[in-house]
Parts: C-alpha cells; structure tokens; sequence
C-alpha cells in the first residue's frame, strides 16, 4: 500500500487503479447485459432461468445468455425474453443496449464534473430534470421526478405518492461514488445517502449506502468478503437490509451450497417484491460470496439467482470488475461491447466506455496518491 500512496498519476499505482475503474465500468455494463433477458422477477424465477438455460445447452453459464434456438419452438408464456433481447443476448450484442442501470451510473457521472463532491441532493433533482427524460424513469425514480416537476423539494421527493422507497432504484445510482472513493468506504457511502434520499428511504437509502461502500471497499479489499465486511460498517447494523447480508454470508461460511442459500433467502425475504432491496441485496452477496473473487462465475450466479436480474448483474459486475480490474475480464464479456454505450442521459449516447472511465479516473486522483482521501469530502 506504501508504494501505492506515494506514487503519481504516471505510476503504475495510477495505472493499476485506472484498470480497476475501468473494470468497474466493463462489469457493470457486462452484468447488466446479462440479466436484461430475463429481467421480470415474478416470471423469470431462478428453476425458470435454469430451464432456459439448460433448454439452450448453456448450464454452466459462461457467456451472454443465449436467444431462442432457431426452429425449435418453445412452450407458449414458458421462456418470455424481454422485448430488448435481440441487442442483449448472445451474438446479437454490437455495443451495449441502453438500460437505466447503466444512465445513472452516467448521469452521477456528470453531477460529479459539474458540481463536485458537494452536490446537494436538490442539484440531483435538478440534474434529472434537464438530462433524463421522464419516461426513462421507473418506481421511486418517477415518484420522485413528477414530485420535482410539481415543485417539491427533497427529502419531501421521497415519500408523497411513493409505494417504492425501499425498492433498488437508489441501489442502482450508487457506484459510481463507489469509483470515484477508491478505498474509502464511509466516504461513496455518504455521497450516495446524498444521492439516495431525493427518491428512497429506510432500506431503500441503506442499499445504496451498502453499494457504493460495497465498489470503493473492492479497490482495496484481498476477496469479495472482505468488501461486504467493509461496506457492511456503513450501513446499521439492525436493518432489515444488513440482518439479511449477514446471515447470507454466514450460510456460506457455514457450508451451506448455493441453491439452499438461496432456498433459504427466499424463504425468508419471498413476501418483498422482487424490485425490493433486501431480497436482491441477498441474492447479490450470494453472487458475490460463492463467485469467489471469478468475474465470470460472480456475474452467472448473481444472473441466475432472479429477481431484478439485471440491476444484480451489473452490480456483481462493478464490484467484480473492481477486485479484479478489466484487463482480468474474459474477452466473451468485454469484446461484444465494442467500448460503447447506448444511454438516455442528454449527451451521452453513443459514448465510449473507455472515455467514461478515463473521466472517473480524473475525478478519483488527488494530490498526495490514488488512494488516499480525497478533498471536499461528504
């Protein structure tokens, strides 16, 4: 870590920390790929993705999930690919589809060049308005959007005519404090509660927390449990959200298999929607804790696990693509991308993904080394 801290942005600190960003970015965008086919929670349910897959020769999955085989036909409202699935699955992806798990990871991009790391919660609101069209927006995020254009103010955003404050929109919007707080924790998980409360409360805002924790703990953490013990300071300790990490990481260190972990998620968090945090935070630290620090193994089992599928992929993705950084990436993941980004943010589609991460890499160097904390903090 010396040599880290003492080194300049020419180094090969620089250079090592620039991969880990550009990691993070190839892993979210990758996982979000992934899941996007059999995004829909209450049909793709984890033995409906597992018979797909094993209809299409494609257990254990090593690559984008494949399209329905040609000439076969398949039961009729058994296998429904979303509508987006010709750009999303195997050898049909020419860059990536635009998805909003991927625009706010952009659009926190842009809060962050333009008005720093003291944003203000009302400056996100504002930035809504004027780069992300409305019907781009879902659950909380739309609550929160007509609230804005109706006049209100945060945290009142939040909670009028709001039924999905603790679902994963604010989960989903967390990385990129996460990138651009390499190595501190406390530090993206403050940034994203100032992000999170325009649109969630409760375990809605500790998700996003926990994320963001969860992406600058990786840049520094020796295996993915040790990230989910960082990340899991930041958050209290006896939310329903935490309670949950907690025990799926005891049933791993327990020796418990994948399939009866989760058996015993869904059993325990089943009645939650499957958009809610906390069920999908549980089958996300699955993802990450049996992937065992494996981009590909990480991204598949997250993917496979349902619920909101894609928002999971691209999170395993971030996060593993951090621990391990992009030049570690399988080419069958990266390649299909070709460095470029379909998006709704105003200004931004079309852009490459390499230029995405040299501009978070901008943002994460300070004075004094890659790792160190950096100035107007939260």
């Amino acid at each position: 870590m010396t040599a880290q801290r003492n080194a300049g942005p020419g180094s090969r600190a620089r250079s090592g920390l620039d991969d880990k960003i550009l990691g993070g970015w190839l892993g979210r965008i990758a996982g979000n790929m992934l899941g996007k086919p059999v995004e829909r929670g209450d049909h793709w349910t984890r033995e409906r993705i597992a018979r797909y897959l094993r209809r299409t020769d494609a257990l254990p999955l090593t690559d984008y999930i494949p399209p329905p085989p040609p000439g076969t036909p398949l039961e009729p409202g058994e296998f429904e690919l979303r509508p987006e699935w010709p750009e999303c699955t195997r050898g049909n992806i020419r860059g990536s589809a635009r998805d909003d798990d991927v625009d706010y990871s952009i659009l926190g991009l842009h809060l962050l060049e333009t008005h720093g790391f003291g944003f203000t919660t009302e400056e996100v609101g504002e930035l809504w308005l004027l780069r992300l069209p409305y019907l781009q927006t879902f659950t909380a995020e739309r609550a929160a959007y007509r609230n804005l254009a109706q006049g209100l103010k945060p945290p009142v955003t939040a909670t009028v005519d709001n039924p999905y404050q603790e679902w994963i929109g604010a989960l989903i919007r967390a990385d990129i404090h996460g990138w651009t707080s390499p190595g501190d924790p406390a530090r993206a998980a403050a940034l994203a509660r100032r992000d999170a409360v325009l649109s969630h409360t409760g375990n809605g805002v500790y998700g996003a927390m926990w994320a963001a924790a969860l992406v600058a703990a990786a840049f520094t953490a020796s295996s993915p449990r040790a990230a989910l013990d960082a990340a899991l300071d930041q958050i209290p300790p006896g939310c329903r959200l935490a309670r949950t990490i907690r025990h799926t990481a005891a049933l791993h260190e327990a020796g418990a298999d994948w399939e009866d972990t989760l058996d015993e998620l869904e059993r325990e968090t089943g009645r939650l929607h499957w958009i809610h945090t906390v069920p999908n935070a549980g089958v996300l630290t699955a993802g990450l804790l049996y992937g065992e620090g494996d981009f590909t193994a990480t991204i598949a089992l997250t993917v496979r696990g349902g619920l909101d599928t894609d928002s999971n992929g691209a999170t395993a993705g971030s996060v593993a693509g951090v621990l391990c950084g992009a030049s570690a990436i399988p080419a069958q993941w990266t390649d299909p991308l070709e460095d470029r980004v379909r998006s709704a943010v105003f200004g931004f589609d079309g852009v490459r993904i390499s230029e995405l991460a040299e501009r978070t890499g901008r943002l994460a160097t300070w004075p004094g080394g890659a790792l160190e904390e950096a100035p107007g903090g939260a």
